[in-house]
């Protein structure tokens, strides 16, 4: 529970917490919902400059065809004393632009509200003539740096989340999530 949600800045009364939204061990030992536990605990042992990736397995209450109980979420994390939201949007355009490979592809960054971060934003990429949510991110919050005892007078940092199989279904057309959790070999092959 400390990891997942009080060092992040998320209060007790939150709507994350909620048992319709996290996997509950006993009232206070979670699944984790994001992979944002890897980043406090990774500046709890490191002082900055620090910049990480962190991917993992998250769970959440949650399964349809482009929402799964649990999946892989990769997060980025940059925590130095001239870090800027200038940077945060550079480096996410560079990845998507790469990955995707398109050099042109738009990304445009949304306000938003994340307790861990401020100000937050919803980023979105151009896709089939629309906009299409792929994840959060903003400048880490200054209570989230003051519980892993960082200063945060002296030091800005930026995080990002991305949904790994929302990422590779876009990339290779795939329409439904669980395609992927069915062991079915003729769909595995074409990632060959």
């Amino acid at each position: 529970d400390f990891y997942n949600f009080t060092a992040l800045n998320i209060p007790a009364n939150h709507p994350a917490r909620a048992m319709h939204d996290t996997f509950y061990l006993d009232p206070e030992h979670v699944l984790r919902t994001h992979t944002s536990p890897v980043q406090i605990r990774y500046m709890e042992a490191h002082q900055p400059p620090l910049k990480i990736i962190s991917p993992g397995r998250v769970y959440r209450v949650d399964s349809d065809a482009t929402h799964s109980p649990m999946f892989h979420q990769v997060e980025g994390l940059w925590v130095d004393e001239q870090v800027s939201f200038a940077n945060l949007k550079g480096v996410v355009q560079d990845f998507l632009q790469r990955f995707f490979e398109e050099d042109g592809l738009q990304v445009r960054f949304r306000p938003s509200f994340f307790p861990f971060t401020e100000p937050s934003a919803e980023m979105d990429m151009s896709w089939k003539g629309g906009w299409l949510e792929i994840g959060g991110c903003g400048m880490v919050h200054p209570n989230v740096l003051k519980h892993v005892n960082i200063d945060s007078e002296k030091y800005l940092g930026f995080a990002f989340g991305l949904g790994v199989e929302r990422l590779a279904m876009l990339r290779y057309g795939v329409n439904d999530l669980r395609q992927f959790y069915e062991s079915d070999l003729r769909f595995l092959k074409q990632f060959n």
